[in-house]
Protein backbone atom coordinates (compact mmCIF):
# COMPACT_ATOMS: atom_id res chain seq x y z
CA UNK A 1 0.00 0.00 0.00
CA UNK A 2 1.36 3.43 -0.88
CA UNK A 3 1.95 6.15 1.66
CA UNK A 4 -0.92 8.18 0.27
CA UNK A 5 -3.52 5.46 0.56
CA UNK A 6 -5.53 3.88 3.30
CA UNK A 7 -7.19 0.47 3.03
CA UNK A 8 -10.21 2.09 1.37
CA UNK A 9 -8.72 5.00 -0.58
CA UNK A 10 -6.75 5.14 -3.81
CA UNK A 11 -3.24 6.47 -4.25
CA UNK A 12 -3.61 10.20 -4.69
CA UNK A 13 -0.27 11.64 -5.76
CA UNK A 14 3.35 10.71 -6.10
CA UNK A 15 4.53 14.32 -5.88
CA UNK A 16 7.49 15.06 -3.67
CA UNK A 17 6.32 18.66 -3.15
CA UNK A 18 3.95 18.88 -0.19
CA UNK A 19 1.90 21.64 -1.78
CA UNK A 20 1.33 19.65 -4.98
CA UNK A 21 0.68 16.52 -2.92
CA UNK A 22 -2.00 18.18 -0.79
CA UNK A 23 -3.59 19.97 -3.76
CA UNK A 24 -3.89 16.61 -5.53
CA UNK A 25 -5.68 15.26 -2.46
CA UNK A 26 -8.04 18.25 -2.55
CA UNK A 27 -8.83 17.41 -6.18
CA UNK A 28 -9.49 13.78 -5.26
CA UNK A 29 -11.80 14.91 -2.45
CA UNK A 30 -13.74 17.05 -4.95
CA UNK A 31 -14.16 14.01 -7.18
CA UNK A 32 -15.18 11.75 -4.29
CA UNK A 33 -17.87 14.23 -3.23
CA UNK A 34 -19.22 14.15 -6.79
CA UNK A 35 -19.00 10.34 -6.96
CA UNK A 36 -20.86 10.02 -3.66
CA UNK A 37 -23.60 12.48 -4.59
CA UNK A 38 -24.02 11.02 -8.10
CA UNK A 39 -24.03 7.37 -7.00
CA UNK A 40 -26.89 5.46 -8.66
CA UNK A 41 -27.94 3.54 -5.54
CA UNK A 42 -27.43 3.35 -1.78
CA UNK A 43 -24.74 0.64 -1.99
CA UNK A 44 -22.68 2.62 -4.50
CA UNK A 45 -23.16 5.74 -2.42
CA UNK A 46 -21.93 3.95 0.69
CA UNK A 47 -18.82 2.69 -1.09
CA UNK A 48 -17.98 6.15 -2.46
CA UNK A 49 -18.71 7.80 0.89
CA UNK A 50 -16.42 5.39 2.73
CA UNK A 51 -13.57 6.40 0.43
CA UNK A 52 -14.43 10.08 0.89
CA UNK A 53 -14.69 9.80 4.67
CA UNK A 54 -11.42 7.92 5.02
CA UNK A 55 -9.45 10.29 2.79
CA UNK A 56 -10.95 13.37 4.44
CA UNK A 57 -10.17 12.10 7.94
CA UNK A 58 -6.62 11.05 7.04
CA UNK A 59 -5.91 14.23 5.06
CA UNK A 60 -7.12 16.61 7.77
CA UNK A 61 -5.23 14.73 10.48
CA UNK A 62 -1.99 14.91 8.50
CA UNK A 63 -2.47 18.64 7.94
CA UNK A 64 -3.19 19.17 11.63
CA UNK A 65 -0.07 17.22 12.62
CA UNK A 66 2.42 18.46 10.04
CA UNK A 67 1.25 21.41 7.94
CA UNK A 68 -0.52 23.71 10.39
CA UNK A 69 2.30 23.68 12.97
CA UNK A 70 4.78 24.60 10.23
CA UNK A 71 2.56 27.46 9.04
CA UNK A 72 2.33 28.75 12.63
CA UNK A 73 6.14 28.80 12.88
CA UNK A 74 7.14 29.92 9.40
CA UNK A 75 4.42 32.27 8.11
CA UNK A 76 3.74 35.82 9.28
CA UNK A 77 0.24 35.78 10.78
CA UNK A 78 0.31 31.99 10.61
CA UNK A 79 -1.29 31.46 14.00
CA UNK A 80 -4.44 33.35 13.02
CA UNK A 81 -4.64 31.50 9.71
CA UNK A 82 -4.22 28.12 11.39
CA UNK A 83 -6.74 28.93 14.12
CA UNK A 84 -9.36 29.61 11.42
CA UNK A 85 -8.54 26.39 9.57
CA UNK A 86 -8.70 24.35 12.80
CA UNK A 87 -12.12 25.80 13.58
CA UNK A 88 -13.32 24.83 10.09
CA UNK A 89 -11.83 21.35 10.46
CA UNK A 90 -13.55 20.88 13.81
CA UNK A 91 -16.90 21.85 12.30
CA UNK A 92 -16.34 19.50 9.37
CA UNK A 93 -15.49 16.61 11.69
CA UNK A 94 -18.73 17.16 13.59
CA UNK A 95 -20.72 17.27 10.34
CA UNK A 96 -18.96 14.19 8.97
CA UNK A 97 -19.62 12.25 12.18
CA UNK A 98 -23.31 13.17 11.92
CA UNK A 99 -23.45 12.15 8.26
CA UNK A 100 -22.01 8.74 9.17
CA UNK A 101 -25.21 8.12 11.15
CA UNK A 102 -27.53 8.84 8.20
CA UNK A 103 -29.00 6.29 5.84
CA UNK A 104 -27.40 6.13 2.40
CA UNK A 105 -29.62 6.87 -0.57
CA UNK A 106 -31.85 9.31 1.31
CA UNK A 107 -32.53 12.98 0.67
CA UNK A 108 -31.37 13.72 4.22
CA UNK A 109 -27.98 12.14 3.51
CA UNK A 110 -27.56 14.03 0.24
CA UNK A 111 -28.59 17.35 1.76
CA UNK A 112 -26.12 16.96 4.65
CA UNK A 113 -23.35 15.86 2.28
CA UNK A 114 -23.92 18.87 0.00
CA UNK A 115 -23.52 21.20 3.02
CA UNK A 116 -20.32 19.40 4.02
CA UNK A 117 -19.06 19.53 0.43
CA UNK A 118 -19.53 23.31 0.33
CA UNK A 119 -17.73 23.76 3.65
CA UNK A 120 -14.86 21.39 2.82
CA UNK A 121 -14.25 22.89 -0.62
CA UNK A 122 -14.29 26.44 0.80
CA UNK A 123 -11.84 25.25 3.47
CA UNK A 124 -9.57 23.67 0.85
CA UNK A 125 -9.59 26.88 -1.18
CA UNK A 126 -8.54 28.87 1.90
CA UNK A 127 -5.75 26.38 2.63
CA UNK A 128 -4.48 26.66 -0.92
CA UNK A 129 -4.60 30.47 -1.02
CA UNK A 130 -3.63 31.29 2.56
CA UNK A 131 -1.36 28.43 3.67
CA UNK A 132 0.03 26.48 0.75
CA UNK A 133 1.11 29.46 -1.30
CA UNK A 134 2.99 30.83 1.69
CA UNK A 135 4.67 27.49 2.31
CA UNK A 136 5.90 27.61 -1.28
CA UNK A 137 7.35 31.06 -0.60
CA UNK A 138 8.89 30.20 2.77
CA UNK A 139 10.23 26.68 2.15
CA UNK A 140 12.70 25.51 -0.45
CA UNK A 141 12.10 22.39 -2.56
CA UNK A 142 14.03 20.14 -0.17
CA UNK A 143 12.00 21.35 2.83
CA UNK A 144 8.75 20.81 0.91
CA UNK A 145 9.91 17.30 -0.04
CA UNK A 146 10.70 16.55 3.62
CA UNK A 147 7.24 17.81 4.57
CA UNK A 148 5.70 15.43 2.05
CA UNK A 149 7.42 12.52 3.78
CA UNK A 150 6.18 13.78 7.16
CA UNK A 151 2.61 14.15 5.85
CA UNK A 152 2.74 10.63 4.40
CA UNK A 153 3.99 9.24 7.71
CA UNK A 154 1.17 11.02 9.55
CA UNK A 155 -1.35 9.60 7.08
CA UNK A 156 -0.22 6.06 7.83
CA UNK A 157 -1.18 6.46 11.50
CA UNK A 158 -4.18 8.75 11.01
CA UNK A 159 -7.73 7.74 11.92
CA UNK A 160 -10.09 6.93 9.04
CA UNK A 161 -13.17 8.34 10.78
CA UNK A 162 -13.75 11.85 12.13
CA UNK A 163 -12.86 12.55 15.75
CA UNK A 164 -14.18 16.02 16.65
CA UNK A 165 -12.11 17.69 19.33
CA UNK A 166 -8.83 16.18 18.13
CA UNK A 167 -7.57 19.03 15.98
CA UNK A 168 -4.25 20.02 17.52
CA UNK A 169 -0.96 18.40 16.58
CA UNK A 170 -0.46 17.31 20.21
CA UNK A 171 -3.92 15.73 20.43
CA UNK A 172 -3.41 13.96 17.11
CA UNK A 173 -0.04 12.55 18.18
CA UNK A 174 -1.53 11.41 21.50
CA UNK A 175 -4.89 10.04 20.35
CA UNK A 176 -4.35 9.48 16.63
CA UNK A 177 -2.62 6.08 16.63
CA UNK A 178 -5.15 4.58 19.06
CA UNK A 179 -8.10 6.06 17.18
CA UNK A 180 -6.57 4.86 13.92
CA UNK A 181 -6.28 1.31 15.22
CA UNK A 182 -9.93 1.29 16.24
CA UNK A 183 -11.05 2.93 12.99
CA UNK A 184 -9.12 0.54 10.77
CA UNK A 185 -10.48 -2.47 12.69
CA UNK A 186 -13.97 -1.01 12.33
CA UNK A 187 -13.39 -0.54 8.59
CA UNK A 188 -12.18 -4.13 8.21
CA UNK A 189 -15.20 -5.49 10.07
CA UNK A 190 -17.60 -3.46 7.95
CA UNK A 191 -16.03 -4.89 4.77
CA UNK A 192 -16.35 -8.50 5.95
Amino acid sequence: MSAASTPSTPTISNSSDVVDYLKAQHQTLRQLFTDTLDAPDADSQEKAFNQLRALLAVHETAEEMMVHPRVRRKVDGGSAIVDERLHEEHDSKIALAEIEKLEFGTAEFSKALIRLQQDVLAHAEKEETEEFIRLQDELDADERAQMTLAVQAAERIAPTHPHPGVESAVANFAAGPFASLIDRARDALSRS
